[in-house]
């Protein structure tokens, strides 16, 4: 296992929820990120985010890893569920707050 897959599986496995993003949750660098980071915000769950713009070998990884050749992608207690626009689809359809219901995903604290 090389070292990027490595980090990208401890990210993945070290949250409940975790977005492989551009930029930060507070300065998304992209379009997609920062909508992927509102529908997360929206459904109120804490989240953990890699910026993959600070690391070559991650950003490229993580494609690899989860066989979607996009960022943002998403991750929920291990589990690919894909990119901002699937997050929206799913978002708008309820879908994603059953998800992270139904794997036991806590509110955020306010």
């Amino acid at each position: 296992m090389s070292d990027a897959h490595s980090r990208i599986d401890q990210a993945v496995n070290g949250s409940d929820v975790v977005l492989f993003m551009k930029g930060s949750p507070l300065f998304p660098q992209c379009g997609f990120s920062s909508r992927a980071v509102a529908i997360l915000e929206h459904c109120g769950v804490e989240f953990a985010s890699v910026d993959v713009l600070q690391d070559q070998e991650v950003r490229q990884g993580v494609k690899d890893y989860s066989d979607w050749p996009t960022v943002p992608q998403l991750y929920v207690k291990g589990e690919f569920v894909g990119g901002s626009d699937i997050m929206m689809e799913m978002y708008e359809a309820g879908e994603l707050q059953e998800l992270l219901q139904k794997k036991g995903v806590k509110a955020a604290a306010s």
